[in-house]
């Protein structure tokens, strides 16, 4: 059998490779073929793809596996993931979808390239992706003729209608705004949102550009934001700032760099009593004062597609990350969209909402950054569970233990903080995270688990 397929691109929550090495005529093709038969041979599926210069080529591989399959093909072109989910809500002149494929590598390097795929208005992700995968490589020598035949769709315009519709209360908003698009696909549709509602805005790198040529596309990463604070300091009131596919977002004030937790808590102001879900990551700031505040708050598993199911599951209004990943169920359909939480900040603002002041009455807490524990795809959930083992009897010094949530990795909640290990669903990395009313206590957390971590490592 061929080595042509590579195992390591079917991940957790996506499919995701490098260009021409791992997504290549052969993979990609076989991919849209099995797929197109685990969604039904003869259901419609929609593509869209992003900015980058191989994402149309990969759109003809993937089109021609589809049509293998018996699938009928609409084409929306280059647009934001958030455009490609809405594909999955409206009907093409009787036509409604039965699937949704985005093409797109995110915030990953030019050369990366991947799938987000939708069926059934539920993402298609985790054992499916595997038993995906498991068929894929059991067949990868059967061969795919080309047939790229689809049908063209527009789906930018009934979505910036349907934008400027639930937002005409926001018409001639004052604050001048800031937006970095980062050459990413958010300005296939923001500007003209925007230019509908007669807002005042400044933006910067909207035209899509794959190479990335000014910054990497990541909003959560501070490098990546400089010039987009600088605007803001320059000329602006609120800015706002995207990653490759505009499913997440950066909100910057004068004062704030608020993080995705930190947003769910303002979105939430404005919901009678809702549920919202946080991923393990998020402070515990969010979950106390959610609960204080009369909602129920839901602590899940870190990844957009274990945060969309659990919204279905649990009918909650909203979700969140703290890298920003927001998703609404409040008013909208249940996914995350950057250019919709954008509008929704917006509204608070119309709203009489002065942000600075809702984050600066938050209890102060000290969060250290996302740590990232190298390993190898083999021995990280071995180290987690290894973890585990340890915590039943910690060390002496170990900080004292209120309980553990196990959800996705080990929380450890201590008398004034907490820690968190989680093995990464897409890279072979170990991640870290602690926070702690405490600076130094945070700083300690993080070194006694650390210390755990490493005696776990040595007993594999």
């Amino acid at each position: 059998m061929s080595d042509r397929i590579e195992k390591s691109i079917f991940r957790e929550y996506d499919i995701r490779g490098i260009f021409e090495k791992e997504l290549n005529e052969t993979s990609v093709k076989l991919i849209g073929y099995y797929l197109g038969q685990k969604i039904g041979g003869d259901k419609v599926v929609s593509i869209g793809y992003d900015a980058r210069s191989h994402s149309p080529i990969l759109r003809d591989y993937l089109t021609s596996g589809l049509n293998a399959a018996g699938c009928k093909v609409l084409d929306m072109g280059m647009v934001a993931t958030p455009v490609n989910y809405y594909s999955n809500y409206i009907d093409f002149d009787g036509i409604t979808t039965d699937a949704s494929i985005m093409i797109t590598g995110s915030h990953n390097p030019s050369e990366y390239n991947g799938f987000k795929v939708t069926v059934d208005q539920s993402p298609f992700f985790g054992a499916d992706i595997y038993a995906l995968r498991d068929e894929i490589l059991a067949h990868q020598e059967r061969i795919i003729e080309d047939n790229t035949a689809k049908t063209d769709i527009d789906v930018k315009t009934p979505y910036i209608n349907f934008m400027v519709k639930e937002f005409d209360h926001l018409k001639n908003f004052p604050q001048k705004i800031v937006i970095d698009a980062g050459n990413g696909v958010a300005d296939t549709v923001i500007t003209d949102i925007f230019d509908a509602l007669h807002f005042n805005y400044t933006g910067l790198y909207l035209e899509p550009d794959g190479t990335f040529p000014n910054h990497h596309p990541d909003p959560s990463v501070e490098k990546n934001l400089v010039d987009v604070k600088a605007a803001l300091e320059k000329d602006g009131d609120i800015a706002f700032a995207y990653d490759g596919d505009a499913d997440r977002i950066a909100v910057l004030t004068h004062k704030h760099n608020i993080k995705g937790d930190q947003m769910a808590l303002l979105y939430a102001m404005k919901m009678q009593n809702p549920t919202v879900i946080g991923e393990v990551k998020c402070s515990q700031v969010m979950y106390d004062e959610l609960e204080r505040r009369g909602a129920k708050a839901i602590m899940y598993k870190t990844g957009h597609s274990n945060l969309k199911v659990k919204m279905k599951e649990t009918g909650a209004d909203l979700a969140c990350e703290v890298s920003g990943h927001i998703f609404f169920k409040n008013r909208y359909f249940g996914y995350d969209d950057a250019i919709y939480a954008t509008l929704r900040m917006l509204e608070l603002i119309h709203d009489g909402i002065d942000l600075d002041k809702e984050i600066d009455a938050l209890p102060t807490v000290f969060s250290t950054e996302e740590i990232k524990v190298e390993t190898t795809e083999e021995e990280k959930f071995a180290i987690i569970d290894k973890v585990k083992e340890l915590l039943v009897n910690p060390p002496e010094d170990f900080p004292k233990i209120l309980n553990i949530i196990d959800v996705d990795g080990v929380r450890i909640n201590f008398e004034k903080g907490w820690g968190l290990v989680r093995a990464s669903n897409t890279t072979p990395v170990l991640v870290t995270r602690f926070e702690s009313t405490d600076e130094a206590l945070a700083k300690e957390y993080e070194s006694k688990v650390n210390a755990l971590i490493t005696r776990a490592k040595s007993l594999l």
